[in-house]
């Protein structure tokens, strides 16, 4: 059944982060915090091996050795500044704190605590939906009826889940509504077109899907509250930009 990786995805985000809030009531706070630290530090390690698919055949096959670097970054300057236009990390921000309203309602909730939930909600809805295997793993669940990928993410997501909850809380089980709105989306749109995405467009992807992953790893470091939302529309732009290349290279 198409969409089934999804749905797995979804009950080990969840599943995981109750866990993770049960036990994080139990850590101190500086045991929290190196969590968040330990999570970053992986987190930088994911986007290097993102960044390797700037040597991927097809990619430079399709815009040349430079020109994988050089779409990365066009693609990053376009989705930037798109992105920042929208306003993208304020809408999803204030989506978070909706949610955090809603599932408070009738309760007092202290100004910390909203925002640990924002933070919680916004970095692990980055995190799962950006990476490699949410986008892969889409496309093999939509256009090949594969979800191994996607269940295999959702077992990682799941244990990740456990330790970042335990420092942020159940704004991370809110996630799930993210990574499912995102994984749905791009799964439909490869079971209709799945087979015509050539992998010069999916590396370039990834390879700017690593640039966005070092930017959330600064992120759980503590080191630059980057709007990585603001970002995202790159991951747009670079099979975009990919195809004129290819185009205009071909001719």
């Amino acid at each position: 059944m198409i969409g089934v990786g999804t749905l797995v995805n979804i009950a080990t985000i969840v599943a995981g982060s109750a866990i993770g809030v049960l036990l994080g009531g139990r850590l101190p706070e500086k045991t929290n915090r190196t969590v968040t630290e330990a999570l970053g530090l992986l987190t930088l390690v994911l986007a290097g091996l993102n960044l390797t698919s700037l040597n991927d055949k097809g990619f430079v096959t399709a815009a040349g050795q430079i020109g994988t670097f050089m779409i990365v970054i066009f693609a990053m300057l376009f989705g930037t500044i798109t992105g920042s236009l929208l306003g993208i990390e304020k809408r999803l921000e204030s989506f978070g704190g909706w949610l955090q309203a809603r599932l408070s309602r009738g309760r007092t909730q202290s100004s910390e605590g909203r925002e640990r939930f924002i933070t919680g909600y916004v970095n692990a809805s980055l995190i799962f939906a950006i990476g490699p295997m949410a986008i892969l793993g889409s496309i093999a669940d939509g256009a090949d009826h594969n979800p191994n990928t996607l269940i295999i993410k959702a077992i990682l997501d799941g244990f990740a889940c456990i330790a970042f909850a335990a420092s942020l809380g159940w704004g991370v089980a809110a996630s799930a509504i993210t990574v499912g709105a995102w994984q749905g989306f791009v799964t439909v749109v490869a079971a209709f077109a799945g087979a015509f995405i050539p992998g010069s467009m999916i590396a370039a992807i990834t390879a700017t899907g690593g640039v966005l992953m070092l930017a959330i790893s600064l992120r759980l470091l503590n080191l630059k509250p980057i709007a990585v939302a603001d970002m995202l529309p790159a991951l747009a732009f670079a099979p975009l930009l990919t195809w004129l290349a290819g185009a205009f290279i071909g001719s």
